[in-house]
C-alpha cells in the first residue's frame, strides 16, 4: 500500500512540475494548472489517496457491476454539462441537426453533401442529433443528455467485452479506468462525434466478439447493424474496424471453418448496407475521399499532440504503465485474445497518430489492457487501491482543474449572452460577427454556437463586415469554416428592423474596433449585455456585446450584464 501511495502521489506532482511538456491543444497542464503552486496538486493527490485508501476493502467487481458502472459514469459525465462548447466543430454539427429539425428527415437526406454541406462528415451522428432537436426540442440539454448516455454505454460495453475476453476483474477494472482519463470526461457534453464514435465501436466490438463466440442469428445480425452505424459514424472509425481482424484470427483458431463462414456473412452483410450509402452518394463520397488524402492526410503531420501529453498527463499515467506492462504479460502466458484489445493501440503507435481527438475511439481497449497489466497485482486490496488512486486522481483533477479552466474559457460568454438574449423584451436577435484577429476561423461559426445556447430566432448579418480568408487557410484545420455557409441557416436581417429587435456583437478583442457599417447600425442602440470572459490561451475568441435600441428621450445608456 505504501508503494502504491507513493507512486500516486509522485505521479501527480511530476506531472505538475513538467507540466510545460504537456503539448495538448484543450486542456495541457500549463494552462489548466497556470498561476498554481505545488500546494494544490499535493492537496489533490494526498484526497484521492486518502480516499483509495478508505475504499480499498470493497470487493470488486461488486454485484450488479454494469449499474454501478453505469450510474457513477453517468454522474461523472453530467458533472461536465455546465462546460462551454469549447470546440468550433460543433457549430458543424449544430447546423446540420439544426436543419433536420427545420425540414425533415427526408430533405436532410437530400440535401446532405448539396444544400447541406458535408466537409468530411459522415450523416449517422448530426442525424441522430437533428432526431433529438426535432422530436425533444432544440435544447443542448437533450444532446448532452444523449452523448452521456453513450459514454455510460461505453463503459458498460467496455465491462462486458473484458467479461467476454476473459472475467468480470477484467471487465470491471477496464471500464472504471475509463473514469481515469481526464480529457475524456471534458469531450462527453460536446456537440461532436468523437464520444457517439466510440460507443458505436465498443458496440461493433462486443457483437462482433458474441457473433463468433456464440453464433445465432440475433448476435449476427447484431454485429452488421453495429459495425454498418459505426462506419457511418466518422471516417477514422473506419481503421478502428479493423479490429474485425484480431478478432476473427483468435475464433479462427477454435473453429476455422465456422468462424469463416460467420466472418464472410457478418462483413459481407455490413459492407452492401453501406454500400447502399455509397451508391446514393458516390459523387460526395469521392470528393471527400480527394479532400482527406490531399487535405486531412498531410495534416495530421501538423495537428499533433505528443504521446506523452497523451498517455501521461490527459491519461492517467498508472493506466499507461500497467498497459505497457500488460504487453509482457499477455506474451509470458501466450494469450492471443490479447491481440483484441491491443490492435488499436498498435495502429497508433505504428502510424504516429498523434492528435488525442482521434484516439478516443481506443480508450476502451486500452483502459482493458491496463485492466489486463493490473490483474498481475495478486493481492486484491493492493489492486483495488492502485485502481482507485489512478480514478480518483483523474476525477480530482478533471473537475477541480479542467472544468473550472473551460468554463473560465472564451467560449463561456457564447453560453451566458444566449441566457441574456432570452431574458430581454426581443422578438428577434441579430447577430453581427468581427473578424478574429489571432486565428484564420471564419467569424461566422460563432453565430451558430450561439444559436446552440439562445431560444429566440437569429438573424445573421454577414454583409456589414467584408472578409477575405487569411493565407494559408487551404493547408489550416480550420479551412471548413471558410467553405461552411451558414445563410441557409439564418434569415438575414432587414435594412430597417423592427423595434423590438436586439444586436448581439460577436468580437475577438476588447479594442477591436468597428467598421463604419457596424457602428452606423449601432446608432441609437444602448449597451444590454456584455460578456468579456477569456482564459488568455486560445486564439479563438468570443467576445459577446449585447445592444438594445434607446427608448424615446433616453438621454444616455448604462452599461448592463456580466462579463
Amino acid at each position: 500500500m505504501l508503494l502504491v501511495s507513493l507512486l500516486a502521489f509522485a505521479a501527480l506532482l511530476t506531472l505538475f512540475v513538467f507540466r510545460t511538456a504537456d503539448d495538448n491543444r484543450l486542456t495541457s497542464w500549463q494552462w489548466v494548472f497556470a498561476g498554481a503552486d505545488a500546494a494544490r496538486p499535493v492537496a489533490l493527490a494526498l484526497g484521492a489517496i486518502a480516499v483509495a485508501f478508505a475504499l480499498r476493502k470493497l470487493p470488486l467487481p461488486p454485484r450488479g457491476a454494469g449499474i454501478w458502472l453505469f450510474g457513477l459514469s453517468f454522474a461523472a459525465g453530467a458533472a461536465f454539462w455546465n462546460e462551454p462548447e469549447v470546440i468550433v466543430d460543433a457549430s458543424r454539427y449544430f447546423a446540420q441537426a439544426k436543419y433536420l429539425a427545420l425540414h425533415g428527415i427526408g430533405a436532410f437526406a437530400e440535401a446532405w453533401g448539396a444544400e447541406l454541406p458535408a466537409w468530411t462528415d459522415l450523416p449517422l451522428v448530426p442525424f441522430f442529433y437533428g432526431l433529438i432537436f426535432r422530436f425533444a426540442g432544440e435544447e443542448r440539454l437533450y444532446i448532452q443528455i444523449f452523448t452521456t448516455l453513450l459514454f455510460s454505454g461505453t463503459v458498460v460495453l467496455t465491462y462486458r467485452i473484458g467479461k467476454e475476453l476473459w472475467d468480470d476483474t477484467v471487465g470491471f477494472y477496464g471500464a472504471a479506468l475509463l473514469l481515469g482519463m481526464p480529457y475524456l470526461l471534458t469531450q462527453v457534453p460536446l456537440m461532436l462525434v468523437d464520444v457517439p464514435a466510440m460507443f458505436l465501436i465498443a458496440l461493433a466490438e462486443f457483437t462482433a466478439i458474441k457473433a463468433f463466440k456464440l453464433g445465432g442469428a440475433h448476435w449476427i445480425a447484431a454485429a452488421v447493424a453495429a459495425i454498418t452505424l459505426a462506419a457511418l459514424s466518422k471516417y477514422s472509425a473506419w481503421l478502428a474496424l479493423t479490429v474485425l481482424i484480431p478478432i476473427i484470427m483468435v475464433y479462427a483458431r477454435e473453429a476455422p471453418k465456422r468462424t469463416l463462414q460467420r466472418a464472410i456473412v457478418i462483413v459481407g452483410l455490413a459492407a452492401a448496407l453501406f454500400g447502399f450509402m455509397v451508391l446514393a452518394k458516390h459523387d460526395l463520397l469521392i470528393e471527400q475521399f480527394r479532400l482527406l488524402w490531399d487535405y486531412q492526410r498531410p495534416g495530421l503531420g501538423r495537428w499533433q499532440e505528443s504521446f506523452v501529453s497523451t498517455f501521461l498527463f490527459q491519461i492517467h499515467p498508472f493506466i499507461a504503465a500497467a498497459a505497457a506492462y500488460s504487453l509482457y504479460a499477455a506474451i509470458r502466458r501466450k494469450d492471443l485474445k490479447y491481440a483484441i484489445i491491443g490492435w488499436l493501440l498498435a495502429l497508433a503507435l505504428l502510424g504516429q497518430i498523434g492528435r488525442i481527438r482521434y484516439l478516443i475511439a481506443l480508450f476502451p481497449m486500452l483502459a482493458l489492457m491496463a485492466a489486463y497489466g493490473l490483474r498481475e497485482i495478486r493481492n486484491s486490496e493492493a489492486r483495488a487501491f492502485a485502481l482507485f488512486c489512478a480514478v480518483l486522481s483523474s476525477l480530482a483533477v478533471a473537475f477541480f482543474a479542467y472544468l473550472p479552466f473551460l468554463q473560465a474559457a472564451s467560449a463561456a460568454n457564447l453560453q451566458k449572452a444566449g441566457a441574456h438574449l432570452d431574458a430581454l423584451d426581443a422578438q428577434l436577435i441579430e447577430v453581427i460577427t468581427l473578424e478574429q484577429t489571432s486565428v484564420g476561423i471564419h467569424p461566422a461559426m460563432s453565430v451558430a454556437l450561439l444559436d446552440l445556447f439562445a431560444r429566440k430566432p437569429l438573424a445573421y448579418r454577414p454583409e456589414l463586415t467584408n472578409l477575405s480568408p487569411p493565407e494559408g487557410i487551404n493547408a489550416s484545420p480550420l479551412r471548413f469554416t471558410w467553405e461552411y455557409s451558414l445563410r441557409r441557416h439564418y434569415p438575414a436581417a432587414t435594412a430597417h428592423p423592427e423595434r423590438e429587435t436586439a444586436v448581439a456583437l460577436i468580437l475577438s478583442d476588447p479594442s477591436q474596433p468597428l467598421p463604419p457599417r457596424v457602428a452606423q447600425r449601432l446608432e441609437n442602440h444602448c449597451l444590454a449585455g456584455e460578456f468579456m470572459a477569456s482564459e488568455g490561451v486560445f486564439g479563438y475568441q468570443t467576445l459577446v456585446r449585447i445592444y438594445r435600441p434607446a427608448s424615446g428621450g433616453e438621454q444616455r445608456c448604462l452599461h448592463g450584464g456580466t462579463g
